[in-house]
């Protein structure tokens, strides 16, 4: 199996930055692709971005600009780096490792992200 480990989320100011991370063990990083993910009490869980086995990347609206999805292979780590922090950004983030070992999704288990005003 694949166990995934984020670390840090914390408590910023509207307009701050903070930058997520996720690791990963127990298959080939490199092979599949990563996604964050958020969820905001009573709310749906929500793709914020995606980083491909190749490097593509692609955003949600909501965030494009301001965030930035990177992996480091070598490390077996993916990053979340977000900038120009609103407080609608304030969730639960999660890492997911997709179409990942034996064809099976892999979710971390969250780290929290809180924007004050």
């Amino acid at each position: 199996q694949v166990q995934l480990v984020e670390s840090g989320g914390g408590l910023v100011q509207a307009g701050g930055s903070l930058r997520l991370s996720c690791t990963a063990s127990g298959s080939v990083f490199s092979l599949y692709r990563m996604g964050w993910y958020r969820q905001a009490p009573g709310k749906q869980r929500d793709l914020v971005a995606i980083i491909g086995s190749g490097g593509n990347t692609n955003y949600a609206d909501s965030v494009k600009g301001r965030f930035t999805i990177s992996r480091d292979n070598a490390q077996n780590t993916v990053y979340l780096q977000m900038t120009s922090l609103k407080p609608e950004d304030t969730a639960v983030y999660y890492c997911k490792c997709e179409a990942c070992y034996g064809g099976y999704d892999y979710w971390g288990q969250g780290t929290q992200v809180t924007v004050s005003s």
